[in-house]
């Protein structure tokens, strides 16, 4: 268990038990911690299942606990879902104004990441195969926005178009990664260490660093006047889209 998609396919595999109180995740050990009244080699049956490499290393009894309030994490979802479907929105119409194929990127990263936490919003008490059909849907929906994003790419370098505007660039890109900031202080500020809490604030840091690529693209633009810098970055934006797209396939399975 290394990631955040392994973690989503775990849940997804255990759903099914409903003797399961609770799961803590703990990513830079990779190691589990599961609050359960089901048998232990049931459990283990089912993670090996997996091919993770699951292994049992301890049980023992603990003191009953409500682990039935999921209210304040819909909540926390709701707003981070809300304020990236908003600036995909922004993004995507400040991108193609502007020329800019990483702004568009962008955008479609944001869209992208909405996908991901509104998986995370369905995995608060949803079926499993609710999850997967919704979660096929988004991975496959991720892929055809990438597809589309790289052959727009090689048709701008083929024949190049009109040199981007680079402050609008640097300007939206600067308010994306404020709001991006703002999400992960509100994620960080839960102390949750939920398994779809921490995959957002995963996916949130590594949004934050493609705002600075974009605005450092914007910059490179501007003294270069040439298109490559903004192509460039949109490639690699669309590539973490599509690695996005194959991680949510493979909870889907």
């Amino acid at each position: 268990m290394d990631c955040p998609s392994e973690e989503n396919l775990i849940r997804m595999q255990l759903a099914t038990i409903p003797e399961i109180k609770k799961m803590d995740f703990d990513i830079p050990n990779s190691n589990l911690t599961i609050y359960h009244h089901a048998n232990d080699s049931l459990l283990l049956k089912k993670l090996k299942n997996l091919n993770l490499g699951a292994k049992f290393v301890q049980t023992e009894t603990v003191e009953d606990k409500n682990f039935s309030s999921h209210n304040q994490q819909r909540e926390l979802l709701w707003y981070v879902l809300l304020i990236n479907f908003g600036f995909f929105l922004i993004e995507i119409g400040a991108g193609w104004l502007s020329n800019s194929m990483g702004l568009v990127a962008d955008s479609l990263d944001m869209l992208a990441d909405s996908f991901v936490y509104g998986l995370s919003l369905l995995a608060i008490g949803a079926t499993v195969m609710f999850q997967k059909k919704v979660a096929k849907i988004a991975g496959f929906i991720q892929i055809l926005l990438a597809v589309l994003g790289f052959i727009e790419v090689i048709r701008r370098f083929l024949n190049p178009d009109n040199i981007p505007d680079f402050k609008t660039m640097i300007v939206v890109s600067f308010f994306a990664l404020l709001a991006n900031a703002y999400c992960l202080f509100l994620l960080q500020k839960s102390k949750s260490k939920e398994a779809h809490i921490q995959a957002s604030m995963l996916f949130t840091s590594n949004d934050i660093i493609i705002n600075v690529g974009v605005i450092i693209a914007g910059i490179l633009v501007h003294f270069t006047q040439n298109t490559l810098p903004d192509l460039i970055i949109g490639t690699i934006v669309f590539a973490l889209v599509l690695q996005g797209a194959y991680r949510i396939l493979k909870i889907a399975k």
